[in-house]
């Protein structure tokens, strides 16, 4: 068994010591949960998912999810908050489904810090600071603790991830040196890179995303090449862009510069990458941040299938930042059982293959999450997740 590695802040130093199946087994009651809420209260769904990201795509800051029902932020907060309390008190009136998972992974006799913790790990390994609070709420009302420690425990939460943010103010005032990045901490990052053979465009002149650029919710620092202060989600955000601002490799960057078209079922939508940058030997890269353990999801792959066309049109190379020492790429080169992989291949021939069957097969077979993911993408399946579904796309 992998040992996880947590610095004194409650983050891995690597997330891919936090991807595990013990998350998607808290993910998938969660979406069973809201599929009962949303019997009654269809938007629930969306309101729900989309915040929290039970997708696998990154959560929603309130503004955008205002943007989304067309409310303000703060009226989206109340419908979130209501949306969540009142499938709370479902699940606890009913006892469907069963939330003994939530028991295990969050104790009611844990310390305090302890679970502080366990939920900080866990965020860091998904990339989902910017609901880090709700996510810390409902999982310890879930797992039985009653609902003034629930808010304290998630206001602990929300504190440890305002001092990353502030953490990542390397400066907060203009002029002041920033943390000096080590030319080779690019090499790996650059080896992985998808490069374009054509002459690369210029970088655009100011950042795309707009709607919630300036988001409470969000962190922000002080980026002495931009000469300004930039926005991010994350941690993992924070840390490519710390690196693009502090290395002298880095000629220039822009954060969130464009706005990418996808389709996910035939619905249209925007994402907007993390940065693009210029180089000293000139070429430019168009990066996104995804989480290592969800860079196989369905969603996230066609964001960076559009992500990876754009920058390519750009003369841009295109790169998936996981924040891991494990690239995209050598999760697809990771090695896996053959046994393994045939059971789960023949499997996938006669159709889909839904959660309890999923677990079934890991539990007989020690699969990893990671396992799975390389799987998924060494083969091109479709893994849906919040509800999990693995199908074959063709």
């Amino acid at each position: 068994m992998t040992r996880s590695v947590r610095s004194t802040s409650g983050q891995l130093d690597d997330p891919r010591d936090g991807v595990t199946f013990g998350i998607e087994d808290v993910n998938e009651v969660l979406a069973v949960m809201v599929d009962e809420q949303a019997e009654e209260r269809p938007r629930d769904r969306e309101l729900i998912t989309c915040r929290l990201g039970l997708d696998g795509e990154s959560p929603e800051t309130l503004t955008l999810l205002g943007a989304r029902f067309e409310v303000s932020r703060d009226r989206a907060r109340q419908l979130y908050t209501r949306a969540v309390g009142q499938m709370v008190r479902r699940v606890q009136g009913t006892g469907y489904p069963d939330t003994g998972v939530f028991a295990k992974r969050y104790p009611v006799g844990w310390s305090d810090e302890r679970l502080v913790r366990t939920l900080l790990a866990e965020t860091y390994a998904t990339d989902s600071d910017i609901a880090a609070q709700d996510w810390a709420y409902l999982k310890l009302r879930l797992a039985g603790h009653d609902l003034q420690d629930s808010k304290r425990l998630a206001g602990f939460v929300f504190q440890r991830i305002a001092g990353w943010q502030q953490k990542g103010r390397w400066h907060v005032l203009p002029n002041q040196q920033a943390e000096e990045v080590p030319a080779s901490a690019w090499n790996p990052w650059l080896r992985r890179v998808e490069w374009a053979e054509a002459t690369p465009d210029e970088l655009p002149d100011g950042p795309a995303r707009g709607i919630d650029y300036g988001d409470d919710g969000r962190g922000s620092m002080f980026a002495e090449k931009l000469g300004r202060e930039v926005s991010f989600d994350t941690g993992l955000q924070a840390r490519l862009l710390r690196m693009l601002d502090g290395s002298e490799r880095v000629e220039a960057f822009q954060d969130s510069p464009v706005g990418v078209e996808y389709e996910l079922d035939g619905a249209q939508r925007v994402h907007y990458p993390t940065a693009v940058a210029r180089f000293s030997d000139g070429r430019v890269v168009l990066m996104d941040v995804i989480p290592l353990g969800h860079a196989a999801v369905y969603a996230n792959r066609a964001k960076a299938t559009a992500g990876r066309a754009y920058a390519h049109a750009h003369g841009w190379g295109w790169l998936v930042w996981t924040g891991s020492g494990t690239g995209v790429a050598d999760l697809a080169q990771r090695a896996v059982d053959t046994k393994v992989e045939n059971i789960l291949r023949n499997r996938l021939a006669a159709g889909p293959v839904e959660w309890d069957e999923l677990r079934r097969y890991r539990d007989e077979t020690g699969m990893e999450l990671l396992d799975l993911a390389a799987l998924v993408l060494k083969h091109e399946w479709r893994w849906d997740r919040g509800p999990f579904r693995l199908s074959r796309t063709s």
